[in-house]
């Protein structure tokens, strides 16, 4: 084992177990959601009587007052608000949690590992589709909206890692997703880049996806399968295979799985088309596009 056992002064402890406690009891309520991200972050920032004298109509600067009302997640934007395909929805509520996520990132009490990993996983119950027992989640990890994310049992995702979840991943049971790791679920056309394709990314139970590796939409990563430092993968990754390169190619497979994992000469093909997540939108959409050109041939 490479890890030991480490755990909080109990004074300590207990203020820590009170707190996520009692966020996790009010997210669970029926108390509004935006409400909640706004007074824990308050708090969590040692703003609250600057806040507390503004709503009392002291005066502010611009500035202050900039940091104040962004508390609430109700003032504020995401990237991800601005997709045109999302779920109106479910949208309302991740992203107020996924500002609280972001925000409390923002504080010295990211860096306490014992709190944050205990603080993330809490929240990953209320945000992700599914997130699994004993989810170690470091700090900087970014998500498209969270609620398509799916998560399994004691997966560890390492520090600044992307998770876009704007269709839909899947990660599985002893995952390690190393640092500045970036996995994607959509597609952008090749001549047409605000042409969108939603697919669904898996990595399968017990696979590993070492350091600045990228994975692209609608790819599958096999079970117990590695994939190399800085590899780009773009084809599906067969179980217990090790992948390196960009793009990733198969090099061996993991010893002692000879007899179980596809041949290195005859892998699978890459089935990512099967993956893809269709959608409309609605008719009186009105579609914003950003680069403001005018596409096609130039004659």
């Amino acid at each position: 084992m490479t890890k030991r056992h480490v755990t909080l002064p109990e004074s300590a402890e207990a203020g820590v177990r009170g707190f996520i406690d009692e966020v996790d009891e009010r997210l669970a309520s029926d108390e509004d959601t935006c409400r909640v991200v706004k007074e824990v972050l308050i708090d969590l920032h040692g703003d609250r009587d600057a806040y507390e004298s503004w709503q009392n109509g002291e005066p502010v600067s611009n500035a202050e007052r900039v940091r104040l009302q962004s508390y609430d997640p109700c003032n504020s934007t995401l990237e991800s608000e601005y997709y045109a395909e999302k779920d109106e929805e479910k949208f309302r509520t991740s992203k107020h949690l996924q500002w609280l996520w972001r925000q409390f990132d923002a504080t010295p009490m990211a860096d306490n590992v014992e709190f944050a990993l205990r603080f993330r996983e809490m929240l990953a119950n209320h945000l992700f589709e599914e997130a699994g027992e004993n989810l170690r989640i470091f700090k900087g990890v970014s998500m498209t909206y969270g609620h398509n994310i799916s998560v399994g049992d004691n997966t560890v995702i390492h520090d600044d890692v992307h998770l876009d979840d704007r269709g839909k991943l899947t990660i599985g049971n002893r995952c390690s997703i190393s640092d500045n790791v970036h996995i994607y679920s959509h597609d952008h056309d090749i001549t047409d880049q605000t042409d969108v394709t939603n697919f669904h990314t898996i990595i399968e139970d017990d696979a590993r996806v070492t350091y600045d590796a990228m994975v692209r939409a609608g790819m599958k990563i096999g079970k117990d399968a590695v994939v190399g430092a800085r590899s780009v993968v773009q084809s599906d990754i067969p179980a217990h295979h090790i992948a390196v390169g960009t793009p990733a190619k198969s090099i061996k497979i993991k010893p002692g799985w000879e007899d179980e994992a596809a041949p290195l000469d005859d892998i699978p093909p890459t089935e990512k088309e099967s993956r893809r997540i269709d959608y409309e939108l609605p008719k009186d959409f009105e579609q914003f596009d950003e680069f403001q050109r005018t596409l096609g041939s130039s004659e």
